[in-house]
């Protein structure tokens, strides 16, 4: 072996410790408790080896089908297009002509930037109080223009609590997607829309032709990421709802949760976190793939 390529290895052997310490060994021994009956309750005696049971009352329970859809439609594809649709329409608004002719760029940033710098169990603690059926001030401000006669229970009813839940998450992690196609934005060429409204484009032709494709790159780029930081969420649906009412928001994080440290079934709860890393793992995969061609496209 050269001294460079001694080098270059004894370099990469803190890193490759690291990687052994915190994701190899974590990974490998939770697809063995999976394969257990391992208690909370028992966790001196160890797990009795079980096979693929786990996985096995996974797929035939109902239970769980529903944790996989909220997770999958309700919090991660409901969720992450209203923050890309939502972000788009301020990255507009944001970099209007109008915006700049009454010179409030720095006003509106600054408020963009207030809900982004708001801690995640601050917002939540904010929003909950804001949504309670006594003192809530969305309540009494509905019930003062007479839009509702009762207040609601936002966070208790089924018909409005994943709406709620999507607005709690959305005021607080929208700000990083307007941003990102606030800088796209601003580095498309002002020639490019010049061109395009002197051969007679209109706005939406504009829009259409110009902005998106320009777009286009960021727009994948955050709809990945956003669903890697959505999917496997927890903080935001176990602070506001508990999962609940009952278990009706529940999703793959918080049934991690609750499997292991509430019903103590380690072994079951393995099983529930390897599915979600396998699912995690898919994602991973499609978004390498997307980074990878799109410099490859940039390279040559």
């Amino acid at each position: 072996m050269t001294g460079s390529r001694r080098f270059i290895v004894t370099m990469l052997v803190p890193a490759f410790f690291f990687l052994i310490c915190f994701y190899i060994y974590p990974t490998v021994f939770n697809i063995e408790n999976s394969l257990t009956d391992l208690s909370l309750f028992g966790l001196k005696a160890g797990g009795a080896w079980v096979g693929i049971e786990n996985y096995v009352e996974l797929v035939s329970s109902r239970d769980f089908h529903r944790v996989l859809w909220n997770t999958v439609v309700w919090l991660t594809i409901v969720g992450v297009t209203v923050r890309i649709v939502l972000g788009l329409g301020l990255a507009f608004l944001l970099t209007s002509r109008t915006i700049r002719k009454y010179r409030l760029e720095t006003i509106s940033r600054v408020l963009l930037l207030v809900p982004w710098a708001t801690p995640p169990i601050v917002a939540i603690l904010i929003w909950r109080w804001m949504l309670d059926t006594r003192v809530g001030v969305v309540n009494g401000l509905l019930t003062g223009l007479g839009v509702i006669d009762q207040p609601i229970a936002f966070l208790a009813t089924a018909a409005w609590v994943w709406p709620s839940l999507i607005t709690i998450i959305t005021w607080n992690t929208l700000p990083l997607v307007t941003l990102t196609f606030m800088a796209s934005l601003q580095s498309l060429p002002s020639e490019l829309v010049e061109a395009a409204e002197v051969d007679g484009a209109t706005r939406l032709q504009v829009m259409r032709y110009v902005y998106i494709p320009h777009l286009k790159p960021a727009i994948v780029v955050m709809v990945l990421m956003s669903t890697f930081w959505t999917f496997n969420n927890f903080v935001y649906v176990w602070l506001t709802t508990g999962a609940g009412p009952g278990l009706y928001t529940n999703v793959m994080a918080t049934e991690v949760y609750i499997k292991a440290f509430i019903d103590g079934r380690l072994g079951h709860s393995s099983a529930v976190g390897v599915v979600m890393a396998t699912i995690m793992v898919i994602f991973g995969l499609i978004y390498l793939r997307v980074i990878a061609r799109r410099e490859f496209k940039e390279v040559f």
